[in-house]
């Protein structure tokens, strides 16, 4: 049951409150003043905190303070008989959840004891749903080239630096993006992911921008582009060696005065989006080709992030497969499959043209095909060499 913590210095106030949350099955703690209720929160977990602004020894406001910080994920509704329209505004500006004026209406106060309860639980929720999205898209490895990157990230995340991510197909470019974004400021924005090889060349403006009604003849209405969905988060293009030379231009435009406009618009939006890119291509190979603009290469590449083909990084294979099999079998239902030493080694010496990628395909197949046990016998029989 619920755990509700009362901070009133009036009595009776305590009482009236205790009695219709107990009798709602809750279960109530209380503090006589905004000092012995900070106290309490250091000591303890609450789900809901109710907090009286006018107390001796620590006002509401201050009490709204420390618990934020001791406590950030659980809602506090603010009750007093001395605030106006401006002193809630000013409360809920501070982080407070809700605000109640005395007398109290107990029927109001249960609605936002119960509100505040399921922002909780949506809160606890998307913790957790967080945690095993980032699971899943964990960097495995202790090997010299990754362990290079994973620095990289620790010191280049905090930044607003755009960072241009190289590497041959498969090895794991997004997982350095979401990294990025995952340990950055932004991390509570959105990260918006655009393949740019995968949008043909004449719709990649209105996706990159937006577009206005009637821009062109699918145009039926307005649309906002990535770069302004992404604002406040990361904005991440991949395989933007790709990109057409059009949209490249504008792309650069945006990067130099943090503005877009929309196909077909002429109003200028602005955007506030960190840009990470990633590509598998040769940019500067590209650039005398023609085919890549040198100064979008340059705003572009502020910080440069090779990531390394898995046979230039064997050493990791062990602890991939281990994680793949983990995760693999947790997908299908199914305990996890042991791997002996010998299968290990067989895969170590395969050519892994397809890289990471690849070896999750392999180990997907083994998971279905063989038996409690892989062995080197499963290898030779079920992967082709």
């Amino acid at each position: 049951m619920a755990k509700i913590l009362i901070i009133d210095d009036e009595r009776s106030i305590r009482n009236a409150i205790r009695e219709i949350l107990e009798y709602e099955k809750f279960t109530v703690d209380e503090a006589e003043d905004g000092l012995s209720g900070v106290v309490k929160v250091k000591g303890g977990k609450y789900d809901v905190i109710l907090c009286d602004i006018k107390m001796p020894k620590m006002d509401g406001m201050e009490v709204l303070e420390r618990i934020l910080l001791l406590a950030p994920d659980t809602p506090v509704v603010m009750i007093s008989g001395h605030g106006d329209i401006e002193t809630a505004v000013d409360l809920l500006k501070h982080g407070a959840y809700d605000y109640i004026p005395k007398p109290l209406d107990l029927n109001r106060l249960l609605v936002s004891v119960r509100n505040a309860l399921d922002r909780t639980e949506i809160v606890a929720e998307t913790k957790k749903l967080r945690k095993k999205v980032s699971k899943n898209y964990e960097m495995i490895g202790e090997s010299a080239g990754i362990a290079k990157v994973k620095d990289m990230i620790e010191k280049v995340a905090p930044t607003d630096a755009r960072v241009l991510i190289t590497g041959p197909n498969g090895t794991g470019k997004e997982l350095v993006a979401r990294a990025l974004h995952e340990k950055s400021g932004r991390s509570d924005g959105p990260m918006v992911e655009v393949n740019c090889a995968a949008i043909p060349s004449e719709l990649i403006e209105s996706e990159l921008f937006g577009h206005e009604k009637g821009a062109f003849t699918s145009a039926v209405k307005q649309k906002k582009g990535n770069f302004e969905t992404a604002s406040g988060g990361t904005l991440f293009l991949d395989e933007i060696g790709d990109m057409s030379l059009s949209a490249q231009a504008k792309v650069l435009r945006a990067l130099q005065e943090n503005k877009i406009s929309r196909v077909g618009g002429e109003k200028e939006i602005q955007v506030d989006v960190r840009v990470v890119a990633a590509t598998n291509k040769d940019l500067k190979k590209e650039i005398e080709a023609g085919n890549f603009r040198e100064d979008l290469y340059h705003r572009l590449g502020v910080i440069l992030i090779q990531v390394p083909a898995l046979n230039d990084r064997k050493d990791d294979i062990p602890l991939l497969v281990d994680h793949f099999l983990q995760m693999i079998c947790d997908e299908q239902g199914v305990a996890k499959k042991a791997i002996d030493d010998d299968a290990i080694t067989e895969l170590q010496n395969y050519n892994w043209t397809g890289n990471i990628r690849e070896l999750r395909n392999v180990v997907e197949r083994l998971v279905i095909l063989s038996g409690k046990t892989i062995t080197k016998k499963d290898i030779e029989q079920f992967v082709n060499f």
